[in-house]
């Protein structure tokens, strides 16, 4: 890559920066970007605020490798110490809300989709800049993916990685729990507590083993964080609710915990969400053959990202640090984005190395 496209790609992101895209109110990005692709005589197809950008040549006889990265941001921080929309101008850095999560991978891969974008590859090359990827919104990826299971064959997620490759990531399940029990004064020893049945099902959760470990992963990590109970010192209390945070592996489904769970306690279960699965790329897969050839590191990821909503293969991988997203003064470097430009250029120039062999 050249300085003038490593200008281009850090002017675009400082654009970007300072158009507000909240998660479900992304229109601004959106449209600037229609605008932009327009401008590079790319006509650029959008479901909601979702954009997808597709080769001129897309062939369907082909696999298609998708790169996606999302288009919102969460509120800025109350701390920041400069306009999040308006941020200072660096020689080495972009600042504002989302230059790091995930506007740096959404520069870099627009700019690698327009390095290919008139090139011949044993594969079709897709770009889909989602919306709503931070709160989980049915109008981002949710919605894409309906239009793209079975036209997308694997998938490199951008998300801020310090380009390493994550080859699985963690899902989330979280549980809300209800004990009931029967209220009465506390001084009369009367009623059924519902503080200590929350109790002893909280100690049953706390041991309960998942007998299958990810190869990867581990095991299934589960963690009580909330707990509430009571309106009054001498009133036993006949309500008592808790929460339970579950990190799942790939070698179970949210459901399938759930029903692990609930016929040990005494207390109601109830989860908030079930899609929020994990992930993880297949061991033979060619994309991390490309991992390994490019000698790139690789790391299984503790958070979520839009890569829990689709089903096919990927990797998730990204320029600037996830210890950054959602921070005050929000900041990603210029020399990080130029590492994120190579690095995706040269895994598809690898992927493409590969798939021509295989059709020889």
């Amino acid at each position: 890559m050249n300085r003038r496209d490593l200008h281009h790609a850090t002017e675009l992101l400082r654009k970007l920066v300072s158009l507000p895209s909240f998660s479900g109110e992304e229109h601004l990005r959106s449209d600037y970007l229609v605008n932009y692709f327009k401008g590079h005589g790319i006509e650029t197809e959008r479901i909601g605020n979702n954009l997808i950008l597709r080769q001129p040549h897309a062939n369907h006889t082909k696999p298609t490798l998708m790169l996606n990265s999302h288009l919102d941001t969460v509120q800025p921080a109350s701390t920041y110490s400069f306009d999040p929309f308006t941020p200072p101008v660096s020689d080495t850095h972009v600042y504002g809300l989302g230059s790091n999560d995930a506007g740096a991978s959404v520069v870099s891969m627009i700019q690698t989709f327009l390095h290919f974008y008139d090139k011949e590859l044993p594969f079709n090359l897709l770009l889909a800049l989602s919306t709503e990827e931070e709160n989980s919104g049915a109008g981002g990826m949710r919605r894409l993916w309906e239009k793209f299971a079975g036209e997308v064959d694997m998938a490199i997620i951008g998300e801020p990685t310090g380009m390493k490759a994550a080859i699985a990531e963690r899902g989330l399940l979280v549980i809300d729990g209800e004990a009931t029990g029967v209220s009465g004064h506390a001084a009369r020893d009367e009623g059924v507590n519902a503080l200590y049945i929350a109790l002893e099902d909280i100690a049953v959760l706390r041991s309960v083993k998942f007998p299958k470990i990810s190869p990867v992963m581990g095991e299934v990590k589960l963690t009580v964080t909330q707990i509430h109970a009571g309106s009054q010192h001498n009133v036993v209390p006949d309500r008592c609710t808790f929460v339970v945070d579950i990190r799942p592996t790939e070698q179970y489904t949210n459901p399938e915990l759930m029903d692990i769970l609930q016929p040990q306690v005494k207390s109601t279960l109830k989860a908030r969400s079930l899609t929020n699965r994990s992930s993880a790329t297949p061991a033979d897969h060619p994309l991390l053959h490309c991992i390994e050839h490019l000698h790139m590191e690789t790391y299984v990821s503790p958070t979520t990202s839009d890569w829990m909503r689709i089903t096919c293969p990927a990797l998730k991988m990204g320029p600037g640090e996830s210890a950054r997203s959602h921070q005050a003064d929000e900041f990603v470097l210029i020399e990080e984005l130029e590492q994120g430009i190579n690095g995706y250029i040269a895994l598809i120039t690898q992927l493409a190395t590969l798939g021509a062999n295989s059709d020889d």
